[in-house]
């Protein structure tokens, strides 16, 4: 934090970031949700399959046991949700650094070695269709501005972008809280009920939020909504019954 940020200014350019990211898109090509949809559905998914998987297995274990079911419940949702945040924050935040440390590469070369870096961008330009004169044009162009420039070698000749890796902050933020709602689904009905009925309130509960899940996904990513929610309700069955099939024979094992 610069000395002229103030903690509010901090928390306006976070909010700023994040309804820049969840605006509707300008264009159908346009992507820029996705530095915040990628965290956001797998900590919901993972929330979901994570904690469904870790109570079924306890409850497997433990002959169902509203106690222990619950504890592990809670358990399972604080310690993924901060690992979720953790993970995504570093995972953003090196790529980041990895950029940085790109852009001053990248600046060195273009100011000791003019010439070869040119050659290496119209070798580019001329791999995707343009003639040579053509590509010797556009690049000419485009060092005539060193900014632009080194803009556009980042982008073209290293594949690297800051609009599409979103903010490390954002990504923390919305995996905890994307992970910790995913994760409340599975546990709420043992905390409000107990026995047979809890654990079939969990299962339903569970492969709902997961075809919901599927059908957003589908929206953004233009894929058949009922295919998309079968597929995560699915994915999310089989790794509780697995779990679940584990937990019981370990319990019985155990006894």
């Amino acid at each position: 934090m610069t000395k002229t940020q103030t903690p509010r200014a901090v928390v306006r350019a976070i909010r700023s970031g994040l309804r820049s990211q969840l605006a509707g898109p300008t264009n159908p090509h346009e992507t820029r949700g996705s530095s915040i949809l990628r965290p956001s559905v797998f900590g919901a998914t993972d929330g979901l399959v994570a904690n469904v998987s870790l109570i079924m297995g306890v409850a497997g274990a433990s002959s169902g046991d509203a106690h222990t079911v619950v504890l592990a419940g809670i358990a399972g949702l604080m310690a993924g949700s901060f690992s979720m945040a953790v993970g995504e924050y570093i995972s953003v935040r090196s790529q980041h650094e990895l950029l940085d440390y790109q852009v001053e590469l990248q600046r060195q070369q273009l100011r000791h070695t003019p010439e070869q870096e040119r050659a290496i961008l119209v070798e580019i330009y001329e791999s995707r269709g343009l003639s040579r004169a053509d590509a010797k044009f556009i690049v000419d162009r485009l060092l005539a501005k060193p900014k632009r420039a080194l803009d556009t070698f980042v982008r073209d000749e290293i594949g690297l972008s800051a609009a599409t890796m979103g903010s490390p902050v954002a990504a923390a933020l919305g995996s905890l809280v994307a992970f910790a709602v995913g994760a409340s689904v599975p546990l709420a009905p043992f905390l409000l009920l107990s026995g047979a009925t809890a654990f079939g309130l969990t299962v339903a509960a569970t492969l709902c939020a997961l075809f919901l899940v599927g059908l957003g996904v589908s929206r953004l990513t233009h894929r058949q909504p009922v295919r998309s929610g079968l597929r995560q309700a699915a994915l999310g069955l089989l790794a509780a019954a697995a779990t679940y099939g584990i937990g019981t024979l370990l319990g019985t094992a155990v006894r």
